[in-house]
């Protein structure tokens, strides 16, 4: 692999760059005062304390770049990212609300179509919400809720020196016209088994298999773990050489995308290949693909060539350093 133009690649995607803002809306709204905030801010989904469990709770909007390409796939992904992120805690998703602005039926026709079937593919209900029905603008957002034992939940701000990074990914799956970096592992598949993948993460966090998770989603799965990498103040390297990687898909398209069902763990090595086996009886392709340490520098493989992808004693992705418990 060409790691120079890798590097360069992920650097200046748009998904990677448009994370910064977040650490300047994290410094309004400070966390650390109230006591039932469990994790915050870093993590895919907030973590509230509630008895011997923790309630998750996350939200996401669509870009209206997206609801105007394709208004089915937007309402579609505006559940499946949500379902995503209590996944990647190991939780189980209960109810979702959405707010929904439009101003074109046909946008807000398609839309709710796209909402219907994912609301079907992953069996979590929307209860409610608010419609603006008169806007000058498309929107969706989705706010979901879902719960985890507090002694199973898996945070992304936790990654050890000395774990293995390992990738699982659906590689069967397709890009649909015009979403260049959306890789659909889900609506042509039976309900049963994306459900399956999902509740895969729970099985990881029921038997303790990791330190920290994420689900790779908008800055593709070497940005997502940048992120993890910067919650937690951690570094490492990855062999791009290892990465699963559907045949015929250009490498840097690929790991650029945002995945249907994909995960990126720092683990035990011990625990490595269980993760990879729990991920394989679901259809999912997994790899040990690099290691954590305590640098703060992340760093790409591939033969023996090695590159700085980025430093976080100075790069930032998203500002975010959680709080640890």
């Amino acid at each position: 692999m060409e790691l120079d133009g890798i590097i360069k690649a992920i650097r200046e995607f748009p998904g990677i760059t448009r994370k910064k803002t977040i650490q300047d809306v994290v410094r309004f709204l400070p966390t650390h005062t109230f006591a039932s905030v469990f994790a915050s801010e870093g993590e895919d989904a907030a973590a509230i304390e509630f008895g011997d469990d923790l309630i998750l709770f996350a939200a996401d909007g669509i870009m209206e770049s997206l609801l105007k390409t394709n208004p089915f796939y937007a309402g579609y992904f505006a559940v499946l990212v949500n379902v995503n992120d209590i996944a990647a805690m190991g939780g189980k998703a209960l109810a979702m609300v959405d707010v929904i602005s439009v101003k074109d039926d046909r946008i807000c026709s398609q839309m709710l179509k796209g909402m219907e079937r994912a609301v079907k593919k992953f069996n979590v209900p929307i209860v409610g919400g608010h419609t603006h029905p008169d806007c000058m603008y498309h929107a969706i957002d989705i706010s979901i809720i879902g719960s985890v034992p507090k002694d199973q939940v898996i945070l992304s701000s936790t990654a050890k020196d000395g774990d293995d990074i390992v990738f699982v990914m659906d590689t069967d799956g397709f890009y649909p016209p015009d979403l260049r970096y959306a890789w659909d592992t889900t609506t042509n598949k039976e309900d049963r088994i994306v459900q399956e993948q999902m509740a895969a993460m729970c099985d990881v966090a029921a038997e303790k298999l990791t330190h920290a998770a994420k689900d790779m989603s908008n800055p593709g799965c070497i940005g997502t773990l940048g992120m993890l990498l910067e919650t937690s103040s951690m570094g490492g390297y990855v062999d791009v050489d290892k990465i699963p990687t559907p045949k015929g898909v250009d490498f840097i398209q690929w790991i650029l995308s945002y995945q249907g069902c994909g995960f990126v763990f720092s683990c035990p090595p011990e625990n490595s290949q269980r993760i990879i086996d729990i991920f394989k009886a679901v259809k999912c392709d997994g790899a040990i693909v690099g290691k954590v340490d305590s640098s703060q520098i992340l760093r790409l493989r591939s033969g023996d060539e090695e590159r700085v992808l980025f430093d976080f004693n100075s790069d930032i992705i998203t500002g975010c350093k959680p709080r640890k418990q």
